[in-house]
């Protein structure tokens, strides 16, 4: 019996982890986690090539910026500066107006 005792203490004292970590590593509780996607930070493509415009008329450069349920893609998925951001949903909305691009694909 006593034998029997001490296995059950011994297993209630384990570590529930599953497996060696480095030393110092906590798992999943707190420190400094990093984010998923977060990688290299993106570059507006406006701003790295001075020749590209944003123009409502050019609908393939356009509709790289919406998703396939016709959304304009936010900044932060896109790596656009908030200029060109602001200008290319302006565009987007136009084009949409003179029916260049759809204003939603989720009912086709």
């Amino acid at each position: 019996m006593a034998e029997n005792e001490s296995q059950q203490y011994q297993e209630h004292q384990r570590p529930r982890g599953g497996g060696e970590g480095r030393p110092g590593d906590r798992g999943d509780r707190g420190g400094a986690r990093r984010r998923p996607g977060s990688g290299r930070r993106k570059v507006c493509r406006f701003c790295a090539d001075k020749t590209l415009k944003v123009d409502y008329k050019d609908v393939r450069t356009l509709q790289t910026f919406i998703t396939e349920g016709a959304k304009i893609v936010p900044s932060r998925t896109s790596g656009n500066c908030a200029r060109h951001q602001r200008q290319l949903a302006v565009a987007i909305k136009r084009a949409r107006i003179i029916a260049l691009l759809p204003f939603s694909t989720l009912g086709v």
